[in-house]
């Protein structure tokens, strides 16, 4: 009578064992399905009210109520959707496919478009696609850019109004009038930055043609002539290449060329600054010879000494500082390129090698280093101040 007693109590507690292993496992299991599909997909997140309606102009003024709607669109955001404001892939011939920036956007990893090269019919569709993609998901809108220069807009966009370059432009009159041109036809394909005017000197053959520099006293008044026409279609305008790309020999696209002593160009910048230029793209160009601004080899788009202490501090500059394209040859063999240029203090990494692995290294640093999550997290800040003054927000 014991030993069937024994036997059933043992039945039972086996019986029981099992299905409490049994029910466990299904948690588990249930659990981490849960916790696999919270990584592949991320809940929209509905955008914070911007409070008031700005224009492209209030981007640099003291505004208490902007800086609220800037942390509050800021604060909603994950430290990926952070880090993404930084990257901007390009699409286009010698760009990226549109379906490779459709699964960018879906990945929540790039913050803007560089139209490459195309037609004015392809990229106003792909902006429209882009948007909806991006309304869908819950992302901030993009910034779209150009090198909508007079030198290069016609070739850049196919479809475009046809212009007189840069270097075959004799007033300002003239120079306003194309502003006004190139600025329409960007307004109606939806781009709102352009990466123009060209503010170098002419020597060099590369830039020289793209410049106003043939004759020198005119790069100044026309560079503002054109920034101020462009802004006034609400476009971003950029001064380039930061601290001046005209007076090297060789071409930051096929190497890392090199200012030896003096920046004779950087007297190019303070009056643009002053008259309210928004953008700044820095040159991969290294600087030697230079007691104060010497860029110990590196090109100066991922020097802090060029990028933080003279364009921002020395020139007090608080627009968006971008880089010039990063997978040109003056920068794409340095290691963790667009980590190091944003720890110099850019706003913007534009086309990246690979914006997959850029922003991953990006956020990883983020994640683990204090004092550069700072630099990461007031590049983003500028980044949403300017889409709010777009009005993207």
């Amino acid at each position: 009578m014991v030993d069937m007693f024994t036997k059933y109590f043992t039945m039972n507690r086996i019986l029981i064992g099992s299905m409490i292993f049994s029910f466990l496992f299904q948690s588990c299991a249930q659990q981490s399905d849960v916790q696999e599909k919270n990584k592949s997909e991320h809940k929209k997140v509905e955008q914070p009210e911007v409070k008031k309606e700005y224009t492209l102009g209030d981007f640099l003024k003291e505004d208490a109520q902007l800086d609220a709607d800037v942390d509050r669109v800021f604060a909603s955001l994950d430290d990926t959707a952070i880090v993404a404001q930084l990257i901007m892939p390009a699409v286009g011939r010698l760009g990226n496919t549109e379906p490779v920036i459709k699964d960018m956007i879906k990945k929540r990893i790039i913050g803007g478009v560089l139209m490459l090269n195309g037609t004015k019919e392809e990229f106003t569709n792909w902006i429209k696609g882009f948007e909806a993609l991006n309304d869908s998901i819950g992302n901030l809108p993009f910034m779209y850019s150009a090198d909508a220069e007079p030198s290069l807009v016609n070739r850049k966009i196919t479809g475009s109004k046809t212009v007189k370059k840069a270097n075959e432009l004799k007033s300002i009159d003239e120079v306003k009038e194309v502003a006004d041109i190139i600025s329409k036809d960007l307004n109606e394909i939806g781009i709102n930055y352009n990466f123009s005017p060209v503010v170098d000197m002419s020597p060099n053959k590369t830039v020289g043609f793209r410049s106003f520099g043939a004759v020198p006293a005119n790069i100044i008044p026309w560079s503002d002539a054109f920034i101020q026409q462009t802004q006034s279609h609400n476009i971003v305008a950029t001064a380039k290449h930061f601290p001046g790309h005209g007076l090297v020999t060789g071409d930051t696209h096929h190497s890392l060329q090199v200012i030896d002593g003096e920046l004779k160009e950087i007297g190019n910048y303070p009056k643009l600054i002053e008259n309210g230029v928004l953008s700044i793209m820095i040159a991969h160009i290294a600087v030697k010879n230079n007691p104060k601004y010497d860029t110990k080899g590196l090109p100066a788009s991922t020097s802090e000494t060029i990028v933080t202490k003279l364009l921002r501090e020395e020139y007090g500059f608080k627009g968006l500082i971008v880089t010039d394209a990063m997978n040109m040859g003056g920068v794409a063999s340095i290691p963790q390129c667009e980590v190091k240029a944003v720890n110099a203090g850019v706003d913007i990494v534009l086309m990246p090698v690979n914006s997959a692995k850029a922003h991953a290294q990006i956020l990883d640093k983020y994640r683990k280093d204090p004092e550069f999550k700072m630099k990461v997290d007031a590049a983003a800040k500028r980044v949403i101040r300017m889409k709010i003054a777009l009005g993207l927000l």
